[in-house]
């Protein structure tokens, strides 16, 4: 129940082609503070909800669990999150023996793409793709809980 994930931003669109699936997602907060998020996640045809505590030092690391839920439910929850909906597309790339999933923001976020991919550990290296561009793991601002409330178009560079 431990996500161990390294973010990077996307320096092409090289990745989709590469791609071997692709998802709208579309989600929001039921509580977006830092301590402990709740997010409410349709992807494609399916609900989830999660709940994921702090980063540990280096943002490497937090607890998470995540559940399916029907849709339907997903979708009323939906209407109770918190203003600032994060919409985007899900691409998901092998790379080596590990899956990193680029995703693609829409709205008020358009413009960022960014992708992960989730470790065993800490230590664990992964083959870097050419389109993998600066790491973001330990910025704040690159979390989709700050992005909610924070867009990426009030604040890139």
């Amino acid at each position: 129940m431990v996500e161990i994930e390294r973010k990077f931003l996307v320096k092409s669109t090289d990745f989709k082609e590469q791609a071997f699936t692709q998802n709208k997602i579309a989600q929001g907060y039921l509580s977006a503070v830092p301590e402990r998020t709740v997010r409410v996640r349709i992807k494609g045809n399916k609900g989830f909800i999660t709940i994921k505590g702090i980063s540990q030092q280096g943002g490497m690391s937090r607890f998470e669990w995540e559940n399916e839920i029907p849709v339907d439910e997903a979708q009323e929850l939906l209407k109770l999150c918190e203003k600032g909906k994060i919409e985007k597309t899900r691409f998901e790339i092998k790379s080596g023996n590990h899956v990193i999933e680029v995703d693609e923001f829409y709205g008020e976020n358009e413009g960022l793409v960014m992708a992960e991919v989730e470790l065993t550990s800490e230590e664990e290296t992964f083959e870097k793709p050419e389109w993998l561009g600066e790491e973001v793991t330990n910025d704040e601002r690159y979390y989709n809980a700050y992005l909610s409330k924070n867009p990426f178009k009030q604040w890139r560079k």
